[in-house]
């Protein structure tokens, strides 16, 4: 089935989306009908040298006009907002057993890395039916990831981990495209998002080369980069427990309660000494100089592993 905008509808957000644009051109639709109307039978009415009686309206039945529509455009925002708001929340929250790759944009690129470490450039092979998160970092600018079929579009900025997700409900190639201008050759940063039969889907991954996941990428940073000398168990050093760290509430020195997502354990890596969790002291390095955008989202995806592992409680 098609938009009202001529363009596929791939995935389950894609008709939600264009529902609630339906009903909001038709109802625009309505008020210029009606007021246009309204313009024209008064114009004609009330023309100059008509015989028509022109009286003022009695106050109390103004004020009782201008009280009803006033109530009623209120309840008529009120409805979109909530129609508007369902589909964003929705949005925000992705099923649990989505399936998670990372997506890493750099001029002019997208690079993409799935669960067992496959890897694809300007490219993106996922399964129907099967919800996707994506993890979405930027190396160097401002990028935008925009698939118009699946009526997703999602800001990349650097230093930040986004986050998105969507079901895609029909088989097929998909364009995708930056929707934010990120240099001279932001019209050639192009993609495509194929989506394939489950089946299809196992078949082209297990043909397909692996390689580290992010997840052992980031074991191995852990103990390189020196983290473990201090977070392993065992160390003499004393510093917080990782192991379920993602998603926990987190208490801080400075009496401020958060949550560690992962905007908060990229920056606790890159600017350790601004959120110190409370009884701990603000001894921790800044890896900010050290550490390449790659390595920290790879550090990231193991600390979001480290409560799931095997012996492990999230």
């Amino acid at each position: 089935m098609n938009s009202i905008l001529s363009l596929a509808q791939a995935s389950e957000n894609a008709r939600s989306f264009d529902t609630l644009l339906l009903v909001l051109v038709l109802f625009s639709l309505a008020i210029v009908t009606l007021v246009g109307t309204l313009v024209l039978v008064f114009s004609i009415r009330y023309r100059k040298g008509s015989k028509v009686t022109r009286h003022r309206v009695p106050r109390l039945l103004s004020h009782q006009i201008e009280w009803g529509w006033t109530s009623a455009t209120v309840f008529v925002a009120l409805f979109f907002f909530w129609g508007a708001a369902s589909i964003m929340v929705r949005q925000l929250d992705p099923p649990p057993d989505a399936m998670e790759i990372h997506v890493e944009a750099k001029q002019w690129m997208w690079k993409a890395r799935h669960p067992n470490g496959t890897r694809e450039i300007n490219a993106l092979h996922v399964p129907m039916g099967q919800p996707v998160k994506l993890y979405l970092d930027s190396q160097d600018v401002i990028h935008s990831f925009f698939v118009p079929a699946f009526r997703l579009k999602q800001d990349v900025v650097p230093g930040r981990t986004a986050t998105t997700w969507f079901t895609a409900t029909e088989p097929g190639t998909y364009h995708l495209f930056c929707a934010e201008f990120c240099g001279t050759s932001h019209s050639q940063m192009t993609g495509e998002i194929v989506v394939m039969e489950p089946e299809d889907f196992s078949a082209w991954l297990a043909n397909r080369p692996e390689g580290d996941t992010l997840v052992a990428e980031g074991r191995k940073l852990f103990t390189t980069a020196g983290c473990s000398g201090c977070h392993a168990e065992g160390s003499d050093v004393h510093a917080p427990d990782l192991n379920g760290v993602a998603g926990r509430r987190v208490a801080l020195a400075d009496g401020r309660v958060v949550t560690a997502d992962d905007a908060y354990l990229r920056d606790s890596i890159l600017l350790p000494a601004r959120d110190v969790v409370a009884g701990y002291a603000p001894i921790m390095p800044d890896f900010g100089g050290i550490l390449e955008t790659g390595e920290v989202t790879a550090l990231v995806a193991y600390l979001r592993s480290l409560g799931t592992q095997e012996g492990e409680t999230p």
